[in-house]
């Protein structure tokens, strides 16, 4: 463990809780996790995670562009929770999994990655999950449940401790996060009524 690791996770988690939180903080915040875990993921040879927070960044300024944006439209009370497509989420889905073969193939073939197929389809999903906060639906905490959980049993197998902890409470705060942004969808639906 160090002192720049830890860093990582301290403003990982911080950026986290202001995206559970729908504060624009989450933006900047999640920047300096990013570019700290860049530099981690290069020195431990992940090669896709790296991959991964470059998009992560990208993501990270469309997100705080698009919450910008929309803020000037929402309630006072922050930003509201966009109802998702269920035909645009399934092809979404079965693009992501076949682009996660795809890097997979050329991660066992053409790297050093120590876990090819589990990295490809961590990142995958997570540049999934990341689309889908941006556009602020609430089935992205359900598949960052499911993407953390992995992360944090592949990192423990590596025996990256710090790192393993930081996906749990990744996790859980995913957890925290589904559930407040359903409860403001159902809110807004009776309201609707």
């Amino acid at each position: 463990m160090s002192w720049l690791e830890l860093l990582g996770v301290i403003a990982n988690v911080l950026g986290v809780w202001f995206t559970v939180r729908r504060s624009m903080w989450c933006w900047p915040i999640g920047l300096v996790g990013v570019f700290v875990y860049f530099y981690q993921f290069l020195l431990w040879k992940l090669y896709s995670d790296m991959g991964l927070q470059i998009f992560y960044a990208v993501m990270l300024f469309y997100g705080w562009w698009a919450w910008a944006r929309a803020g000037q439209k929402d309630a006072e009370d922050g930003l509201m929770v966009q109802p998702a497509q269920r035909g645009r989420f399934a092809l979404e889905g079965v693009v992501t999994l076949l682009l996660s073969f795809i890097l997979g193939y050329g991660l066992r073939f053409y790297t050093d990655d120590p876990m090819p197929w589990g990295d490809a389809g961590l990142t995958c999903f997570s540049l999934l999950a990341s689309l889908w906060a941006a556009r602020r639906h609430w089935e992205n905490w359900a598949l960052w449940i499911v993407v953390d959980t992995l992360y944090a049993v592949a990192f423990f197998w590596r025996h990256d401790l710090l790192t393993a902890g930081l996906y749990v409470m990744f996790t859980v705060l995913a957890a925290y996060g589904m559930r407040d942004w359903r409860r403001e969808v159902k809110a807004a639906d009776g309201a609707k009524v």
